[in-house]
């Protein structure tokens, strides 16, 4: 008897102890998430926004290191190469979801909520996101390029844009529209250089000249002819018509520029739709029309494809609560918030099918439906009219791109400023990619 009850009283201490134990856990310091983000509109909402997944998630504190697109992906790079784990969850592109999964760099994102529902997302931005039948990042939003013009400009001027322009007919529009004295510029393109940056646009135009990035034996073909008509053609289009300084303007320039009207014509990321036609700054809400990106000899590979998306690098300690916060921000029921807080146009585009059914956002966005198809159509897997080597439209997925992309961004760049000439600019950037493609051993 004496023995039973002296287990009865070491298990009873024991369920108190446990009981204790509980009681802690409950008060216990909650885990903090690193975020690395850009400063795009549609990240800036989500940071405005994320209390409210804090507040439900009281175990789960959002840690935000907000940067310019540039300065993200070099940080990121270091950091997920170095395995040093700064960050828990990263904003990353469509350009490194495969190559860092291949790596090993990235955790799968497996266990997401029940009613997370994969099927919703949009075909071509799951599998951007997908390595060996596995997603390694969720997307956020998703884009396309378009091309934007002031109609009432164009009716003014009694011009016509096509269902369907070439290169050459928004030179002849951006002719008639350019009007420096008025404050009017015929029209706004990426000149700050960079592989996301200028290069995001020039190799579209590479494309739509019928150029390609490599051959099928991974030689460079940045000195071919294609190149330098297209090349040439947007050196010469920006400097008639394009802003003072437009080396320097990126997305987030041009978006000023266009929506305090101050251009004729932008061609860009379909994610500027919802900021034009309804952005509280819009001054052209009401005076924007859209057309598909520009062609020239073909129309293949002359509108992108870009995923900005969240994933968590295998080397963050708390992979679950990251993945927790990247599956409620990629949601329809972010979404949806979104729509309470700032209006259907302005949701998080592209990602989600459900989101182009919705009656209030076709309602809202007469541009949803042109996007959707944009997106679905732009054929990643085969980019170029000639074939090639690699995957992306605007992009190669191998890892020496990314340095590869900036060098041949800054040779434009500096022929933009008119710091050289394109055929120099072509010429030193040719060089460069061979000697990386030989230290790569792509080529012998």
């Amino acid at each position: 008897m004496k023995l039973r009850a002296s287990v009865a009283r070491i298990a009873a201490a024991m369920g108190f102890l446990a009981c204790g134990l509980a009681q802690t856990s409950v008060y216990a310091d909650p885990v903090t998430i690193n975020i690395a983000s850009i400063n795009n509109p549609d990240m800036i909402e989500l940071q405005k926004l994320s209390p409210q997944f804090e507040k439900a998630n009281p175990d789960i504190k959002l840690r935000w290191v907000t940067m310019e697109e540039s300065v993200l992906r070099q940080r990121l790079t270091t950091d997920i190469a170095t395995n040093s784990g700064q960050f828990d969850l990263m904003t990353i592109g469509a350009y490194e979801a495969p190559i860092w999964a291949k790596k090993g760099w990235l955790a799968p994102m497996t266990g997401l909520p029940s009613d997370y529902d994969e099927a919703d997302l949009i075909k071509t931005v799951r599998e951007g996101l997908t390595t060996d039948g596995k997603l390694y990042a969720l997307p956020f939003y998703a884009e396309s390029s378009m091309t934007y013009y002031r109609k009432d400009l164009f009716a003014q001027k009694n011009l016509k844009m096509p269902e369907k322009p070439t290169w050459q007919d928004i030179a002849k529009f951006a002719a008639a529209l350019h009007d420096p004295a008025n404050g009017v510029y015929g029209i706004c393109l990426r000149g700050r250089a960079g592989w996301g940056e200028n290069m995001a646009l020039v190799g579209t135009m590479v494309n739509a000249w019928g150029g390609r990035w490599f051959d099928e034996k991974w030689q460079p073909q940045l000195d071919t002819p294609e190149w330098k008509q297209a090349v040439g053609f947007y050196v010469d289009l920006m400097r008639k018509y394009g802003p003072p300084g437009a080396s320097s303007n990126g997305f987030n320039e041009n978006l000023v520029l266009f929506s305090g009207g101050k251009c004729g014509m932008w061609i860009d990321a379909t994610v500027a739709a919802g900021m034009l036609y309804h952005g509280k700054d819009s001054k052209v809400a009401d005076k924007t029309a859209f057309a598909p990106a520009p062609m020239a000899t073909t129309d293949k590979g002359s509108h992108w494809l870009w995923i900005w998306s969240l994933a968590v690098p295998k080397s963050s300690k708390s992979q679950d609560a990251a993945r927790k916060f990247a599956a409620w921000a990629t949601s329809t029921e972010y979404i949806k918030l979104v729509a309470k807080d700032s209006g259907w146009a302005l949701v998080p585009p592209g990602t989600r099918l459900s989101t182009y059914a919705s009656a209030d956002y076709k309602k809202t966005s007469p541009f949803s439906d042109f996007v959707l198809d944009a997106i679905q159509n732009a054929d990643a897997n085969h980019p170029t009219i000639k074939p090639v080597p690699y995957t992306g439209i605007q992009f190669a997925t191998i890892p020496e791109f990314q340095s590869i992309g900036t060098i041949t961004g800054q040779a434009i760049a500096g022929a933009l400023a008119g710091k050289g000439s394109v055929d120099d600019a072509l010429q030193t950037a040719q060089a460069q990619t061979v000697r990386m493609m030989r230290q790569g051993r792509y080529l012998k």
